[in-house]
């Protein structure tokens, strides 16, 4: 496929307009911008414009493809999306998490990627810890808004995104749901006692840890591997009588 505007569409038919919240699904358009990275301009463009179309719940979704991106743009020394998309950030985050009662509730979302790739030493600190504190500052805002319904708080919007459907809260919760159960799954495969062994032999050759720490090491990671068993445990058993979204999501907020 050589044709721009042919390039364009599909990326944004076949790919943004269909993000799910599966990685494969992220990982695929992902790779679909790097293929095509001599229109990258063009292809961020069409993320941006797709962005201020979308719901709030594919907001979410396309800010998840966006740490995708980035870690791939990255990998493949494609560095033009990151700095597109280091340039644009403000806006990205207004699109993602306006300052609507509907856009709070992908603040953690923004704030998790945005920390994310501040680790990955992909986007600079210091933009990152500026967002982040006006986002908190929202997240705040959306808080008293629930408390005090009659206060001034979160502007409301007619633009497709101030209120969801019962559809749309029905997949938001199922997407959730899904990456939380993707979060347990990794955390179970985690083998903690390997895992602080290796730590300890670590620290033992460099001299900086005592006979004492290393017990210390060890009680904490039976602890972890104890706390992950359970919670494995009462998930499993939620799933097994297959409980609906909503009170799932509810039992996964007892349970942390």
């Amino acid at each position: 496929m050589s044709d721009p505007f042919a390039i364009r569409m599909n990326f944004k038919r076949s790919y943004l307009e269909k993000l799910t919240s599966n990685p494969a699904s992220q990982m695929r358009a992902a790779a679909y911008a790097v293929k095509y990275r001599e229109q990258d301009e063009d292809l961020h463009s069409c993320i941006l414009e797709q962005l201020d179309a979308s719901n709030i719940n594919l907001r979410a979704n396309i800010m998840y493809f966006l740490e995708y991106l980035c870690e791939l743009s990255k990998h493949e020394g494609c560095t033009q999306y990151i700095a597109s998309i280091t340039r644009d950030l403000p806006t990205i985050v207004d699109l993602v998490a306006p300052g609507t009662k509907a856009g709070a509730m992908n603040i953690k979302v923004v704030l998790k990627v945005l920390h994310s790739l501040v680790q990955k030493s992909i986007l600079p600190e210091d933009l990152v810890a500026n967002l982040s504190s006006q986002l908190e500052a929202r997240s705040k805002e959306a808080e008293a808004s629930i408390s005090n319904p009659g206060t001034a708080g979160l502007v409301e919007r007619n633009d497709g995104i101030n209120e969801l459907d019962h559809e749309a809260i029905e997949q938001r919760m199922e997407e959730d749901r899904e990456r939380h159960k993707r979060l347990r799954e990794d955390a179970w495969a985690v083998d903690f006692d390997k895992e602080a062994d290796a730590l300890m032999d670590a620290a033992r050759r460099a001299g900086g840890l005592t006979e004492k720490l290393m017990q210390e090491c060890r009680d904490d990671a039976r602890e972890r591997t104890v706390a992950v068993e359970l919670d494995k445990k009462k998930w499993e058993e939620i799933m097994a009588r297959g409980t609906h979204p909503s009170s799932a999501r509810q039992q996964d907020v007892e349970m942390t």
